[in-house]
């Protein structure tokens, strides 16, 4: 402790990275950020942009690279985008970006952290275009929790030629994220055909009856083939959920 408090005398410690060390997170006006997640879960705290103001996930992304040295944020808005990278540009200049657009994430990294490096491959699988949104999301956050991460898209079961031309890149893989919309029939077809932990990831891009994902996620359920099923549009969940076993995997692995 007497080490932290001579490091924030001193200048070379700011207050909310000593409050992290003591306590695991670092408080704001914006709310608590939960430091040391990673470190006691082994998936790093995310900043969801919905239902926050610009300048509150522009606080919070600051106060992440400073303590963790990473932001991960997660369904956010251009404006917020724009909010975070004029903030994180003054702050830390040196950090490095990353929007991947169409999945609304943004990743930013400190200058001197150090990612994660995990010897095992996730694949996220999606079966069309509308799914790309929750999909994106899975691989930035397995990406981010060190996984080397192969995606497969346009799959969908209207030919299943698309996905049975595909089984021998799958079987390769260690763990499978399996997007689907409408009937989300993909992930029970994935996991007949493969002897991999495979994922269900339900999305809202089904109509009519049972739509916005309800029939996707009852058909994942209901699957006769062995699969787990995260909820509808849970991305960062079934892409954290991959990221823990391919960590698991890499435990195993080095330790025979």
């Amino acid at each position: 402790m007497r080490e932290i408090l001579e490091a924030v005398e001193s200048g070379d410690m700011s207050v909310s990275e000593a409050e992290s060390e003591l306590s695991g997170y670092a408080t704001s006006e914006q709310g608590r950020f939960d430091a040391a997640r990673e470190r006691r879960r082994g998936v790093p705290e995310a900043i969801l942009g919905d239902g926050k103001t610009s300048e509150e996930v522009r606080a919070l992304a600051a106060t992440a690279v400073e303590t963790a040295g990473r932001a991960l944020l997660t369904r956010v808005s251009d404006d917020q985008v724009a909010a975070v990278r004029a903030e994180l540009a003054d702050a830390h200049p040196d950090a490095a970006v990353r929007h991947r657009e169409r999945a609304n994430v943004l990743v930013a990294h400190a200058a001197d952290f150090e990612p994660p490096n995990v010897d095992a491959a996730v694949g996220v699988v999606s079966a069309g275009t509308s799914d790309a949104v929750p999909a994106g999301e899975a691989v930035v956050v397995a990406e981010e929790m060190g996984a080397d991460v192969t995606e497969v898209h346009d799959v969908g079961v209207a030919s299943l030629v698309r996905i049975l031309d595909q089984v021998e890149r799958l079987r390769d893989l260690d763990v499978l994220v399996v997007a689907a919309g409408r009937e989300g029939a993909l992930p029970t077809i994935v996991a007949g055909l493969v002897d991999t932990p495979v994922i269900g990831l339900p999305v809202s891009n089904g109509y009519g009856h049972a739509g916005e994902g309800e029939a996707a996620l009852s058909g994942m359920l209901q699957s006769c083939t062995v699969l787990s099923t995260v909820n509808v549009d849970a991305g960062f969940v079934a892409g954290a959920q991959a990221g823990l076993i391919a960590r698991a995997i890499d435990a195993a692995a080095s330790s025979e």
